[in-house]
């Protein structure tokens, strides 16, 4: 899942980045209104977590640039206001949920994966493939009936593949949606992280090379 962090408090948008990184999602971070508008018209994000009261371009204005554009982002708006008139006016704008300053990372991350949910087409519930089982919601895969130990950016990755439904995805594809901005294009990391989770998930394989275009389950 790639997501946009538009928050102007640094040590909070960093901190809500590594929250999420921990969680296997892409993230990438605008400290002001404009820096989002920038990086919405650059990258097809899953969610956008926006603060409301946003420095240079309100927060109020990227939220409806966002409602009314082509993209598919859900937006999560955050604030220090919890009224009612606030919610209501939030949502109003165009946002699809609204969270209220402080906040539980773990209710931050529930929200967003269930936003994320909602900007892709309807999955199951249980990604599966021959004895292979992702659970999204719980970030756990079996295969056989046996945990596997996998890193939040393998399960991510693996996430992605089963969800493409035995679609071919390239290697560029899998940087832009699982990795975030400050991945090299250059990189070996997505064939690295291929090969790891092949290791980890064993015999008969389940992930094919295609050569020239990229992997598929």
């Amino acid at each position: 899942m790639r997501v946009l962090v538009a928050e102007d408090h640094a040590e909070l948008a960093d901190s809500v980045a590594r929250v999420l990184h921990r969680e296997g999602m892409a993230v990438d971070v605008a400290l002001d209104g404009q820096a989002a508008l920038d990086r919405t018209a650059l990258t097809d994000y899953d969610v956008v977590v926006l603060d409301r009261d946003l420095p240079g371009v309100h927060g109020d204005d990227v939220c409806r640039a966002l409602a009314a554009g082509p993209g598919r982002a859900r937006v999560l708006m955050l604030t220090a206001s919890g009224t009612i008139a606030d919610r209501v006016e939030g949502l109003s704008l165009g946002a699809d949920d609204y969270l209220t300053k402080p906040f539980a990372y773990a209710e931050l991350v529930a929200r967003i994966r269930a936003l994320g949910r909602r900007a892709q087409p309807a999955l199951p519930a249980i990604l599966a493939h021959g004895d292979l089982r992702l659970d999204p919601a719980q970030r756990v895969v079996t295969r056989s009936g046996l945990r596997l130990a996998l890193s939040p950016k393998e399960l991510a990755v693996l996430e992605y593949l089963l969800a493409a439904g035995g679609r071919v995805v390239s290697a560029e594809e899998l940087l832009e949606r699982v990795w975030d901005a400050a991945a090299d294009p250059f990189t070996t990391t997505v064939k690295a992280t291929i090969n790891r989770l092949r290791a980890k998930l064993g015999s008969p394989p389940v992930i094919e090379t295609v050569p020239q275009s990229g992997y598929r389950i």
